[in-house]
């Protein structure tokens, strides 16, 4: 579509709202920061952000109705970013100091503790991502900035190598004690585990290369 891209960053109460809204803004999106669920719903895109606990996150998210927005906007192959936890809580569960929570539901699998000798997992580290990324274009070896103790260490949709009806997700790794989801594409959604906000100009390509997919 011609024209500045319209981006929703959804205000949940959760996440760096403006440190997003500041970095889509730098790669020329016209950005807004709200709640509202009819604009988050007409937006040629969507951003999720997220820190802190899975359950709260969830819960916060719930409380703005943003699980049936961002399946609405799915459903009508209306594109959808998620950082950080904004990309954890789109998985069916989160297990977090013994508290099991159920996540939007998007993707199968679980958001666990790290198996890594130091935690959390923050700073610099460079991903592996698939040879037709789109997000990753243009981005091989850089290094992306992350902040997390959890994540998800199996990714089952679509690795079982039979054909189906639709093209399986794109799955990116990082490793840090053992090797963990940083990036997924998967038709209209998109999810990082890093923080494409705070990762420089690597960080600001990637948004840039998600803006040309709305």
């Amino acid at each position: 579509m011609a024209g500045v891209k319209k981006v929703v960053v959804l205000d949940y109460g959760s996440g760096n709202l403006r440190s997003a809204e500041r970095a889509l803004h730098r790669v020329g999106a016209e950005v807004t920061v709200t709640a509202d669920r009819e604009a988050a719903l007409e937006a040629d895109g969507l951003v999720v952000p997220g820190v802190g606990a899975f359950a709260h996150c969830v819960q916060e998210l719930r409380a703005v109705d943003g699980p049936r927005t961002i399946g609405r906007r799915l459903a009508g192959g209306r594109p959808v970013l998620g950082i950080c936890v904004g990309m954890q809580v789109l998985f069916e569960r989160g297990v977090e100091h013994g508290h099991d929570a159920e996540g939007c539901g998007e993707w199968p699998g679980t958001v666990e503790q790290l198996q890594a000798p130091v935690l959390p997992h923050m700073g610099w580290n460079t991903v592996s991502a698939p040879a037709d990324s789109v997000l990753f274009a243009g981005l091989a070896d850089e290094r992306f900035y992350f902040v997390h103790s959890y994540g998800v260490r199996e990714f089952p949709l679509g690795q079982d190598g039979r054909p189906g009806p639709l093209a399986p997700p794109k799955v990116t790794w990082a490793e840090h004690g053992d090797r963990f989801v940083a990036g997924v594409e998967n038709a209209a959604l998109s999810a990082t585990q890093f923080h494409p906000e705070k990762s420089g100009d690597a960080g600001a390509q990637l948004l840039t290369n998600w803006l040309a997919t709305l």
